[in-house]
């Protein structure tokens, strides 16, 4: 008995991809996206909260139950390969969000569901790819931008302590301790106030000069073009992974990814040969004969 489950999943899944592809369909998100970010905007403003408090709260129910239809939808045009769903991080942010905003631990909590509500609006990302290839790239700069935290920090740290050796006496308002010259320095790195930090130390030494320009010079811009490579790499790999991403999905979409796909084609295959061979005219008794002796006919020496 054949399974119909099979092919009901493919047609579901068919019409589901036609309706979430459709450009009527991200531009109807995206404005519904942007009228939520509006709405809670218009909620900061006490007099037309109790103005309009019952058509607020209707139009935020009717934003809710749209975005988990919006959800609903795309589940369903992975459902003749419901792994993929998950695949994307945009699909199980997009669920997280709104399953969350359905439990009754969000509904009683205001503070959370302003959060949620919130992060419908970070939703507006995944239908603008400059920004999504952005929030990619930061997410792959991390462990680069670690790094060079903590290469920063140790470089603050000596600095602060040398600082505090030579400074602390004549200058103890900037270096008296530990946090203060820290602090001092990390005001240093974008290059406020440089000017007096260097004349206060020339009052004490004019070697104070190599202290704060090799402090610049690693600090401003060594460590900081160094952030600003790490960023930039990563914005070309999120670039990369873009486009394959892109490439993927639409190469996935053009193949069979089921079985009873592919044995609904084999059988198209099937058919086709069978229909083909019953058009054929059937051989003569004399001609079957002829091709029997020449299949059994000796080959001659000469031609061995």
């Amino acid at each position: 008995m054949p399974h119909r489950s099979g092919p009901s999943r493919h047609a579901l899944a068919a019409r589901s991809r036609q309706i979430v592809d459709s450009a009527a369909f991200t531009t109807t998100v995206f404005c519904l996206i942007v009228g939520n970010a509006a709405l809670m905007g218009i909620e900061t403003y006490d007099g037309v909260v109790q103005d309009w408090h019952d058509v607020l709260r209707l139009a935020e129910h009717l934003f809710l139950a749209v975005f988990t239809l919006e959800v609903l939808v795309r589940a369903a045009a992975h459902a003749d390969r419901p792994r993929d769903f998950f695949r994307d991080p945009w699909n199980v942010f997009d669920l997280a969000v709104v399953a969350l905003a359905l439990t009754p631990f969000a509904r009683e909590n205001a503070t959370v569901l302003r959060l949620l509500r919130l992060a419908r609006v970070l939703r507006a990302a995944r239908f603008l790819p400059q920004v999504r290839i952005v929030i990619v790239a930061i997410g792959k700069s991390l462990p680069g931008t670690l790094s060079f935290l903590l290469v920063g920090t140790l470089l603050l740290y000596v600095y602060s302590m040398v600082g505090w050796v030579f400074l602390a006496d004549d200058d103890p308002e900037h270096f008296g301790s530990l946090g203060r010259a820290a602090l001092t320095l990390s005001l240093l790195i974008t290059l406020d106030g440089l000017g007096d930090a260097v004349r206060a130390g020339l009052e004490v030494s004019r070697w104070t000069v190599l202290y704060f320009a090799s402090y610049v010079l690693l600090g401003s811009f060594v460590l900081v073009n160094l952030l600003i490579g790490v960023v930039i790499n990563s914005l070309e790999e999120a670039r990369q992974v873009e486009a394959e991403s892109a490439g993927a999905a639409a190469t996935t979409e053009d193949r069979p990814t089921d079985v009873d796909e592919i044995h609904r084609r084999i059988g198209e295959a099937r058919a086709a040969l069978d229909a083909l061979e019953r058009g054929l005219p059937p051989a003569s008794g004399a001609s079957a004969a002829l091709i029997g002796d020449d299949r059994t006919a000796p080959v001659p020496a000469g031609r061995a």
